[in-house]
């Protein structure tokens, strides 16, 4: 039989051939990017333009926490039922939290990023304002997380809606035993990403990330946490393409040697002034970072990288700071 008799006798099989399938370009390219999802999500790098960044403002949820609950040995108010803590001794002040949140939101708007929110959550949530951790953005998309305590356990779902809703591709959600947080997800240069394996984000979520990333062209170094340590974010905090505020007595001398291989500059933190690594990257050499850290700010001028300051005290009570608060959908390349 020929070809043309083939496409007479099955004319609807026949008029598929003629839409092949088209593997190239692939999935991360910019035009289709643009084609399929409408623009460029997602990001390769720490320290690119920041486009469209994630928030949570912080709500009623706080009013959970009860002064009647100090652990000494934590230094905190802990709840009974482990839904929170809190790191002072009197329970938050929710109106300055959110001034200070707004303050936040404030300073990226002037910066020229687009603010947008995760607006629903269920009540007993508290932790959400740091929408940092639920989720990993990569190239082209993002890798919706599995959080490891029960008392966050759940955010990943509005996380999920809110990128389904903004119409960001989501790439893969952490499953099986995976834990995965956005806080030790780090991405060094365009092509090599860490992750912090700790009590709180374990080998397998590593293990399901790279999986993710390899498509991409991307190396995953994973770099064990010690301790009590939950999060690499605590230990590097990328300034530019080739600098970074670095915990250098936590981190592993491999790690560091790497840093350089890759042409950053690891910079000490001043250990009095811990905060400082909590800050985020606005564009390549300038930053927001929380008042409070007067040596660091003027550390890193001194290195020329311009430091902005907004009060953050009362947010960072809950444990996470302006980089815990806030997560990149997109950042331009820093290339």
């Amino acid at each position: 039989m020929s070809v043309g008799e083939t496409s007479q006798a099955e004319p609807a099989r026949y008029v598929l051939s003629l839409f092949p399938a088209e593997p190239e370009p692939p999935f991360q390219a910019t035009s289709e990017q643009e084609l399929v999802w409408g623009r460029r999500w997602g990001a390769a790098d720490e320290v690119g333009r920041l486009g469209t960044v994630l928030l949570r403002r912080p709500g009623d949820e706080w009013e959970a926490v009860r002064g009647d609950t100090w652990v000494e040995e934590a230094e905190a108010l802990v709840d009974p039922q482990r839904n929170w803590y809190w790191e002072a001794r009197t329970p938050p002040d929710v109106a300055r939290m959110q001034a200070e949140h707004d303050g936040l939101a404030e300073l990226l708007r002037a910066e020229g990023v687009d603010v947008v929110y995760v607006d629903d959550s269920r009540p007993e949530l508290v932790n959400t304002v740091y929408t940092r951790d639920p989720l990993c953005v990569v190239p082209s998309g993002a890798i919706v997380g599995r959080l490891a305590p029960r008392m966050r356990r759940g955010e990943e779902r509005y996380i999920a809606q809110t990128l389904s809703a903004l119409g960001m591709p989501i790439l893969r959600t952490i499953a099986g035993t995976g834990l995965v947080e956005g806080g030790t997800f780090v991405k060094l240069t365009p092509t090599v990403h860490a992750f912090g394996a700790s009590i709180r984000c374990n080998e397998e979520g590593a293990r399901q990330v790279a999986e993710t990333l390899g498509p991409l062209g991307i190396e995953l170094v994973v770099v064990p946490m010690c301790g009590w340590s939950i999060h690499l974010d605590g230990h590097i905090t990328m300034l530019d393409v080739d600098k970074a505020l670095v915990d250098v007595v936590s981190l592993p001398y491999w790690f560091l040697d790497r840093l350089v291989q890759l042409g950053i500059e690891p910079i000490p933190r001043l250990a009095e002034e811990p905060w400082a690594l909590n800050s985020l990257c606005l564009r390549p050499g300038r930053i927001v970072m929380s008042e409070g850290q007067p040596r660091t700010r003027e550390l890193l001028e001194r290195r020329g990288v311009e430091v902005l300051t907004i009060p953050f005290s009362e947010v960072q009570k809950g444990g996470g700071g302006i980089h815990c608060s806030t997560m990149e959908l997109v950042r331009a390349p820093s290339g």
